[in-house]
């Protein structure tokens, strides 16, 4: 059922609430959507997604985004989570904060005890990117990070766009440039709840991972190095069952050392830049089913183990309120010679893209 635009008005974020002014540059709230009523928010703030709407099994207009509906709040320390932001210049964890090229050393930000995290203290969430709106179902975000920012070497000149199209699908597509060697890692860090905002745990939504291997970690979550097999383990999602089955699991190392799931899975591919399949969710009240493809290698799925109960619309969400699934690079990789490279040289173009299909279809 398609989303009439009266429904949309009664729910949509306010758009004040994110005209602001922010390092001196004007930081906007944009809609797109798609013919059949689907509708999204995003914010040049972090290239942040704010809302999605979609239909229900009763035809309920949905938002399936947790997060903030205030640029204030995107902005405060409560945005430690990255919610629905851009993140970079390398996504999720690089160890001790530092990696070489060609035997030189670069030291980047420690914000993750001694570790980095998704670009540092100033990643790219809380950069003011420029903003195109390119059609009424797509916008574009421009940023460049200078050489140095948070310790990376290189000019990199990075494009995000955002499109709904009229396959009930968000594509966000990722491109950047570099003058010098670089490492580059960007991704998505929306957290979902196909139930909707404030709906409860997401424990019972039921997961399909195509993936036949996950890449353990060590007591501080960076990668060892290995590849594990996912089979006879908490974490083979290969057939579909509940977040929750074995969330708890405390006997399994991994699981006690997430907290639950924040491991990065090996995606099941045949060439490098193929598009894949590499997950399928769907609510449990709500039956909207979530497919995620991706060009990337792997996927970081994280159940909010460590958020504590915060505000998020109006709304009181609790820890495991929500899931991510974050397509990237693996963690670690400029130290891990073993994972795929996340080199970027001058020559190159990174681009890599990323899709969220909605439906009601049952993945049993």
């Amino acid at each position: 059922m398609d989303i009439r635009n009266d429904q949309l008005n009664n729910f949509l974020p306010d758009t004040a609430a994110f005209n602001q002014i922010i390092a001196g540059k004007p930081v906007s709230l944009y809609i797109i959507k798609n013919k059949k009523g689907m509708v999204a928010a995003v914010t040049n703030f972090g290239a942040s997604l704010v809302s999605l709407f979609v239909t229900d099994i009763d035809g309920k207009p949905t938002d399936v985004v947790v997060g903030f509906d205030n640029v204030h709040e995107l902005t405060s320390k409560n945005n430690a989570a990255y919610f629905g932001a851009t993140v970079g210049r390398y996504a999720n964890r690089i160890a001790n904060a530092k990696f070489s090229i060609d035997g030189v050393e670069y030291k980047l930000a420690a914000n993750n005890g001694a570790n980095s995290l998704h670009g540092g203290l100033f990643g790219f969430h809380c950069a003011v990117w420029d903003a195109k709106q390119l059609m009424e179902n797509a916008v574009e975000f421009n940023y460049t990070s200078e050489d140095g920012e948070e310790g990376f070497p290189g000019v990199l000149k990075v494009t995000v766009t955002y499109t709904i199209t009229d396959e009930q699908e968000i594509k966000i597509d990722f491109e950047a440039t570099t003058d010098r060697k670089t490492i580059c890692n960007l991704t998505n860090h929306t957290y979902f709840n196909l139930n909707g905002v404030g709906s409860g745990s997401v424990t019972n939504h039921m997961l399909v991972i195509h993936a036949d291997a996950f890449t353990p970690v060590d007591e501080n979550l960076i990668p060892t190095g290995e590849f594990a097999k996912v089979e006879s383990t908490p974490f083979d999602f290969r057939i579909a069952k509940s977040i929750g089955s074995a969330i708890n699991d405390t006997h399994n190392i991994q699981i006690k050392r997430g907290g639950g799931y924040d491991h990065n899975f090996v995606l099941n591919k045949i060439n490098e830049n193929e598009m894949v399949k590499a997950a399928i969710v769907q609510g449990d009240k709500s039956g909207i089913t979530m497919e995620v493809h991706s060009t990337e290698p792997g996927m970081q799925f994280y159940t909010a183990n460590f958020e504590p109960e915060i505000k998020l619309k109006g709304l009181v969400s609790k820890g495991r309120a929500a899931f991510c699934l974050e397509t990237q690079h693996f963690p670690d990789s400029p130290n891990q010679p073993d994972f795929p490279s996340a080199l970027l040289e001058p020559e190159d173009v990174y681009k890599t893209t990323t899709v969220y299909k909605f439906g009601l279809k049952s993945i049993f």
